[in-house]
């Protein structure tokens, strides 16, 4: 059984049919990427799993359990945490403060403190810079908080959206490499994003959307060895 299993997922703003019947899953463990251009609707499908929209149709399976009716708060204590697009931190909250509002849901004192322990190690500038203000830090440094906000919420999950979005490539780097690690220390992640490039060289498995809907899947480097993929997205 996967951990997430979502299917045929429709969800509507207004009269707009944002997604259009879409399926996926993602495995215990599993680093699996969402591609396509603006307005396919990547962002909506994190949201619908968060429970930040609500789904017109479809079901939304997690750990066996659907998610349908529930809040975003009781989502995020199931072991879905969603670094949403635009970090959304707190800006005049101190790095610390930012990270520890990710475990707000939490009351194992200890648990908590072995997961900052991970968070600093995996990014060290944010325990070096951990009482200062959030918004002095520079973008890539801001999304590491993002991160590392989430992952004090102990997901199983980890829903990352567009982390790339806005920053120096050096950091770039960095972060995938970084989301790699997450996987490889056994968090299961759904990665949106538009750098293809950098998504199918770490995910597992990748589907495409277009329009509200999933118009290519398979192993990640199956997808890249796709012609189309590669003139599309890839440039070549």
């Amino acid at each position: 059984m996967a951990l997430l299993e979502i299917t045929a997922l429709e969800v509507r703003y207004g009269n707009a049919l944002a997604l259009d019947g879409i399926s996926l899953s993602v495995g215990a463990g599993q680093l699996v990427g969402v591609l396509g251009p603006n307005g396919a609707g990547k962002t909506t499908l994190l949201k619908a799993i968060s429970r930040t929209v609500p789904p017109a149709a479809g079901r939304v399976v997690f750990n066996g359990m659907p998610l349908e009716g529930l809040p975003a708060y009781d989502v995020v204590g199931r072991g879905i945490c969603h670094c949403p697009e635009g970090r959304r931190l707190f800006p005049e909250l101190s790095v610390l403060k930012n990270l520890m509002l990710g475990a707000y849901l939490r009351n194992d004192r200890h648990g908590i403190a072995r997961d900052l322990d991970k968070v600093h190690s995996l990014f060290p500038v944010l325990k070096a810079r951990a009482s200062q203000q959030a918004n002095t830090l520079s973008g890539g440094e801001q999304q590491m908080l993002a991160i590392g906000r989430s992952l004090m919420g102990a997901p199983t999950l980890l829903l990352l959206d567009e982390p790339s979005v806005g920053i120096a490539q050096r950091l770039k780097i960095e972060i995938f490499h970084s989301i790699r690690a997450i996987q490889q220390a056994g968090t299961a992640v759904l990665l949106v994003e538009q750098d293809a490039r950098s998504t199918l060289a770490i995910a597992e498995h990748v589907y495409v959307l277009e329009h509200g809907r999933v118009v290519r899947q398979g192993d990640a480097r199956a997808v890249a060895d796709d012609d189309e993929i590669r003139r599309i997205y890839l440039g070549v």
